[in-house]
């Protein structure tokens, strides 16, 4: 749901971005589950105090009292469990529900499967991992409007106008 960017003032409060249009979400949540951004297992953490502060969440959790305890939680990620999410709109599509997928472009060409969602400052990517056996690095698709042409959850497949060489 979003990702510590940074320690917010003197006594261990972090400015977490996050992933949701609806910036004030993650400020319902009772407890944050937690884990460094390369990795590592999930952790739970209370959460004892939030707010939205522009586009961001500032929130105080148990056990972080000082700014460099809360300068260790930089680029930590933050989630809560799933049965805890409403369910999503007609149009709308967790990010996380993309990992697994199957991307193909308009071509039909199968581009490989979604390893991951990322966000990059104005758009989330998708890091496609390539199809068994095929060279190559991963690939990086915008999810904007231009590159995304359908998702079809119960398909389990991204079609992409993009092409088999990038």
């Amino acid at each position: 749901m979003g990702q510590v960017l940074a320690p917010w003032g003197v006594r261990g409060w972090v400015k977490v971005r996050t992933y949701s249009e609806a910036t004030g979400a993650l400020v319902d949540h009772a407890t944050w589950w937690v884990r460094p951004a390369h990795g590592g297992g999930w952790q739970p953490m209370a959460r004892e105090e939030a707010r939205v502060h522009s586009d961001t969440v500032v929130a105080r959790l148990a056990g972080v009292a000082s700014r460099e305890s809360a300068l260790a939680m930089k680029g930590f990620e933050v989630a809560v469990p799933r049965a805890e999410l409403p369910a999503a709109a007609a149009n709308e599509i967790f990010q996380a529900d993309l990992v697994g997928l199957a991307v193909v472009n308009r071509e039909g060409v199968a581009l490989g499967t979604v390893a991951e969602v990322i966000e990059h400052g104005a758009h989330p990517l998708l890091v496609v991992a390539r199809p068994m056996g095929e060279p190559g690095a991963e690939r990086l698709i915008p999810y904007v409007p231009a590159r995304i042409v359908g998702v079809d959850l119960a398909a389990r497949r991204i079609d992409v106008d993009w092409g088999a060489d990038f």
